[in-house]
């Protein structure tokens, strides 16, 4: 058995599980983070809410041409060059949006947990909706030139940025946006918050919630652990950029790209497995959603009408 049908295989797989895994558990995220009351008032809450949105996004676009790609062997970004441009644009701002609105969510919790009024005053949910619009808007004006530059290679056939500017700048993207920003958040504010806590003795006085900060912890974490390893391969390919290459050399790096950033799926799939295992109180909820929603879809007699 060839090592290209091994790999291809684990990815088929991997790739319909975290699809199914991560379109119930991000869907089952935005359900609560919109329906529960003190949910709608948190500026947290809401940024979980917009990311499991991008989440889902991402997990759409990316794995399912994925799948049919590696059952069917055709992949449409490699024929359609609307398809190509249009791909990586959602991609990109979808990935970029979601990873950014889950970093915004740790600013916020130093924010809550700060002594200064002023400070604390910043966590706000109409804040909250206007910085998830802007960087929104932020991420699809990076886009432009992925859309603009983005066509399928005459030499390989695959949908690859053509101008070499935007090809330099995209391990530099992924090593930045992607593995070096939310590191640094974790680190920093991470630190900070850490330090508030420590100073403070009723965090319910300045609207903390212990489990909240723990959600978003643990998800930034998952978030760094999965995208460390794409990190790790964006980083060999600049060093090896300027080698020359054989066919075997490219197909294994290829493979290996394709499996690495499967495996970035974790983060896209398993933000809400994540708040279930670190939040009594949002496990509380989903059971009360999930137990009403069953009663309501009930069958009841009806009395029959003489």
């Amino acid at each position: 058995m060839s090592l290209v049908y091994t790999s291809q295989q684990i990815m088929v797989y991997s790739s319909v599980f975290l699809l199914l895994f991560g379109i119930f558990g991000n869907t089952m995220s935005i359900y609560m983070f919109s329906s529960v009351p003190t949910y709608r008032r948190t500026p947290a809450t809401f940024y979980f809410l917009m990311e499991s949105a991008f989440q889902n996004i991402y997990l759409f676009i990316n794995l399912i041409p994925r799948i049919i790609a590696f059952n069917l062997g055709y992949d449409f970004a490699n024929v359609s060059s609307l398809w190509c441009k249009s791909r990586q644009v959602i991609l990109t701002v979808a990935s970029t949006s979601a990873i950014t609105l889950a970093s915004l969510c740790m600013i916020d919790q130093y924010l809550i947990t700060s002594s200064n009024a002023s400070v604390r005053r910043l966590s706000q949910i109409k804040f909250s909706h206007r910085i998830s619009f802007i960087v929104t808007i932020i991420w699809c004006l990076h886009a432009i030139p992925f859309y603009l530059y983005a066509e399928i290679s005459p030499i390989t056939k695959t949908c690859v940025p053509m101008n070499p500017g935007l090809a330099a700048y995209v391990p530099i993207y992924f090593l930045i946006i992607h593995c070096g920003i939310p590191a640094s958040i974790l680190l920093i504010f991470g630190s900070l918050t850490y330090r508030n806590i420590r100073r403070t003795i009723n965090l319910s006085e300045r609207r903390a919630d212990r489990q909240l900060l723990k959600m978003t912890v643990l998800q930034i974490i998952l978030l760094v652990c999965s995208t460390g390893p794409l990190g790790v391969y964006w980083l060999y390919s600049l060093i090896v950029s300027g080698i020359i290459k054989d066919q075997d050399r490219i197909t294994k790096e290829y493979l290996a790209y394709a499996m690495i950033s499967t495996e970035q799926g974790f983060y896209y799939s398993s933000s809400f497995y994540i708040f279930l295992f670190s939040s009594k109180v949002f496990r509380r909820h989903v059971k009360q959603r999930l137990l009403r929603q069953r009663r309501t879809n009930s069958v009841v007699p009806n009395n029959q009408i003489q």
